[in-house]
C-alpha cells in the first residue's frame, strides 16, 4: 500500500472507488456478525410478502463498512479517519453491482499542523447515489507540522 501525502492530494481529486457484488451468503452472515435479525436481509419471502420488495435488501450498514474501507484503503497506515457520515436513501439488491468512492472536496492544515482533508463519499448502483456521505481525514504532511 502506498502512503498518500497531504501535501500531494488536490481538490476534486477522485479516491480510488471499489466495486463490489454482494451475494446473500454474505447478507446472511453479515446480519449474524451483526447480530441483525431482520429477516428483509435474508428470507426472500419475508422481504416479498411482508415488506413489498422484490428481494431481501443489503444492509445500510455493510454499505458504509464499505465506504469506510475505501476510505481506509486510500489513506495509508499513516492516516486517520477523523469524521464519517452517511445517509442510507436508497436499496441495493444482492447480485447488483455497487460502487463506493469518493471525492477531495477541501484541504486545510489545523492550528496544531496537521493536514485535513474533507470528501464527499457516496456508494452507487450505475449512477443512483445509495448512500451520500461526507468524511474528513488526516494525512501525513511531507515536512512535517509547522
Amino acid at each position: 500500500m502506498t502512503q498518500v501525502y497531504f501535501d500531494d492530494v488536490e481538490v476534486g481529486a477522485q479516491i480510488p472507488e471499489l466495486t463490489v457484488t454482494i451475494d446473500e451468503t454474505q447478507l446472511f452472515f453479515f446480519s449474524a456478525a451483526t447480530y441483525n435479525g431482520h429477516r428483509i436481509h435474508y428470507d426472500k419471502d419475508w422481504a416479498r410478502d411482508v415488506e413489498g420488495y422484490d428481494n431481501v435488501l443489503v444492509h445500510g450498514p455493510l454499505q458504509a463498512a464499505l465506504l469506510a474501507r475505501v476510505l481506509g484503503g486510500w489513506l495509508g497506515g499513516r492516516g486517520r479517519l477523523v469524521s464519517f457520515s452517511v445517509q442510507n436513501r436508497a436499496t441495493a439488491f444482492p447480485g447488483q453491482a455497487l460502487t463506493f468512492g469518493g471525492t477531495v472536496t477541501a484541504k486545510r492544515v489545523s492550528e496544531h499542523g496537521a493536514g485535513l482533508v474533507d470528501l464527499e463519499i457516496a456508494g452507487r448502483r450505475d449512477d443512483a447515489v445509495l448512500m451520500p456521505g461526507t468524511a474528513m481525514v488526516e494525512l501525513p504532511r511531507r515536512a512535517g507540522p509547522s
